[in-house]
């Protein structure tokens, strides 16, 4: 199949697009910059200058593409190079926890994700050949702070920045549904990889003796194996009735303390040093709220009805798997 990944750039993309390339698959990523690739395609497959295509070696990985876009809300020349392509995924959109929250921060956060999604909807509306699915972005921040409750696809959606911009988000990418294309929203929780995103950054003061859980500890965090979330979304790009939000997350959600606990086990370190809530939010301002001390009890209910097997369900194999050597 011919793939289109907006968002190809950020660990979840590169992770995507070298599984489905090396099946065979050719992917085309969607780049603001024109003129150095975001991320390094296997050797036999890197882009050539201008954004053409390499080809794959016989039985090899597929060829990995790169296009100059916008993602600013309109259809630009890149459409011409996607037109006819099988599937599109959307992962475009800043980094949610790179910077304190002001109003400026949160328009620019806004602003990635909306009008990327927009573009890719407009897109498929006004293509010849349009896409048999979108596969879309969201995240588990649609919940907001839920405290025991479990949350399972069909919760409503809760309050605050974070939540709200889940819904808008939302909203853009299934006006891509038609008779043809079914949308597919990726409510993805925190996403566990050893270099990359918020276990990276806990490793270093649970190395230094400084780990322990977030404020009280006993807000919920709901949490995959990067390998599953990569599993996860090929498997909603092959299931044909699949449409609508899909948790992406282990189904077994534990607490900030508990996380903590089994992070320091793995390292062979205590986990002793709790951070209160007032300092977190004293640092990192509003973020800290959704990012760190809300509580979100999720369970994929929709991809385990559907028969997906998780190879990292359980929290102590998943870290054992990613850090221990």
């Amino acid at each position: 199949m011919r793939i289109i990944i907006a968002g190809g750039s950020g660990f979840l993309g590169r992770a995507l697009s070298s599984a489905l390339s090396g099946e065979g698959h050719h992917i085309q990523i969607l780049t603001r910059s024109a003129t150095r690739p975001p991320a390094p395609a296997p050797a036999a497959n890197r882009a050539a200058p201008g954004g053409t295509v390499s080809p794959a070696a016989q039985g090899g990985p597929g060829p990995i593409e790169y296009i100059a876009w916008g993602g600013d809300g309109s259809v630009g020349p890149w459409a011409t190079p996607c037109s006819g392509a099988d599937i599109v995924i959307n992962l475009a959109g800043e980094n949610i926890g790179g910077a304190r929250w002001s109003a400026a921060r949160k328009v620019s956060l806004a602003r990635s994700r909306l009008l990327a999604t927009r573009s890719l909807a407009r897109f498929i509306s006004e293509s010849r050949q349009p896409p048999a699915a979108l596969i879309s972005a969201s995240a588990i921040g649609i919940y907001g702070d839920r405290g025991d409750d479990t949350l399972t696809e069909e919760a409503p959606p809760g309050t605050g920045f974070l939540a709200e911009l889940s819904v808008a988000w939302e909203q853009e990418a299934s006006k891509a549904r038609t008779g043809t294309t079914r949308v597919v929203l990726l409510r993805t929780g925190i996403v566990l990889d050893a270099d990359h995103g918020a276990l990276a950054r806990m490793l270093l003061p649970f190395r230094l003796f400084a780990g322990g859980p977030f404020g009280s500890g006993r807000q919920f965090m709901s949490w995959i194996h990067r390998d599953d979330w990569v599993s996860l979304v090929q498997w909603a790009m092959e299931a044909p009735g699949l449409q609508g939000p899909v948790n992406l997350t282990s189904p077994s959600p534990v607490s900030n303390a508990a996380f903590a606990r089994a992070l320091a086990a793995a390292l062979g370190r205590p986990a002793l040093l709790p951070v209160p809530a007032a300092a977190l939010r004293l640092v990192l301002g509003e973020m800290a709220g959704p990012l760190l001390l809300y509580s979100q009890r999720v369970v994929p209910a929709r991809a385990l009805a559907g028969g997906f097997t998780f190879a990292h369900p359980e929290l102590d194999e998943a870290l054992a798997d990613l850090l221990v050597q």
